[in-house]
């Protein structure tokens, strides 16, 4: 790295007693990027000392949040927001160093098994049962309770891994499939769930008719289809008012702002509470 001798001398002050004088010396650290991050774990190899291996450990997170923040601006500003990059960009959150090489085959792999598949002659619910056998019984994607679920369910590349993962994390794999494939399957705004639709239309967005350009839909846990009747019913159990906007198709980075509230759930109190607040600098950043 450049600077040699100015990065050593950083790295001596990390251990520096005074608050003062580590947050002059972090901020200078943090300037020099993720470069510098072999150097901070080459010293936390090197030191015996529990505090300073505990800064160097924030220093190093602070540089992979740091480095995050700038790809996710990138993402977000970008002319289209593909959701697979999105979807993996969440997963870095937790792995900053995960290699997202062997994610992006496997992906690519269940793709083309859909692909085989699906022909211009089949139906709308034909296509989705299509969809569901290769990735619910060929694939073997379960679903986990809600009561269970736990930060890895909703990571694309634990799920790809797990085979296993919440309504939220399974229903943005099964997005991003039906993206890869142009298949009119998009997310709904529905609070609290995170359930699809099967579209008739991509361009009729009329308020008021959004529910009739929705053949039906589709919980991503398991891939079970259910029709209008069933979702008013939820609605009728669960004293929920029916409003249009609820049959909205949200967008990329609507999907992604809404798995990251989602994610937020697993750090509300303790000391990972420092997450959730990474976690709304990225939704506002989304939001921008």
């Amino acid at each position: 790295m450049d600077n040699d001798k100015e990065v050593e001398a950083l790295l001596m002050l990390i251990e520096d007693p005074d608050a003062e004088v580590f947050e002059a010396v972090s901020n200078r650290i943090i300037a020099y990027g993720t470069p510098i991050i072999a150097n901070l774990e080459d010293l936390w190899g090197n030191t015996a000392d529990d505090s300073v291996q505990e800064r160097i450990e924030l220093l190093i997170h602070r540089l992979h949040f740091t480095s995050l923040k700038t790809d996710f601006t990138a993402w977000g500003d970008a002319p289209h927001h593909e959701l697979l990059p999105g979807a993996l960009l969440v997963a870095k959150l937790l792995y900053p160093d995960l290699h997202t090489g062997k994610v992006i085959q496997d992906i690519e792999r269940l793709r083309r098994n859909i692909w085989i598949e699906l022909n211009n002659y089949l139906t709308p619910l034909e296509q989705v049962n299509v969809v569901n056998s290769i990735l619910y019984n060929y694939f073997g994607l379960k679903g986990v309770p809600a009561a269970d679920q736990r930060p890895n369910d909703f990571l694309i590349s634990h799920i790809i891994e797990s085979k296993k993962g919440n309504q939220s994390g399974n229903g943005v794999l099964y997005l991003l499939l039906m993206e890869l494939l142009d298949v009119p399957v998009r997310l709904l705004n529905i609070p609290n769930q995170f359930v699809l639709g099967y579209f008739k239309s991509k361009t009729d967005n009329h308020t008021e008719k959004l529910h009739l350009n929705i053949d039906f839909f589709i919980d991503p846990t398991n891939g079970q289809m259910f029709s209008h009747n069933d979702l008013y019913n939820y609605f009728n159990r669960t004293s929920t008012p029916v409003k249009p906007e609820y049959f909205r198709p949200q967008n990329n980075k609507q999907i992604i702002e809404k798995l990251l509230h989602n994610l937020g759930q697993c750090y509300t109190a303790g000391n990972q509470a420092y997450i959730l607040s990474e976690i709304e600098e990225l939704i506002a950043i989304l939001r921008n």
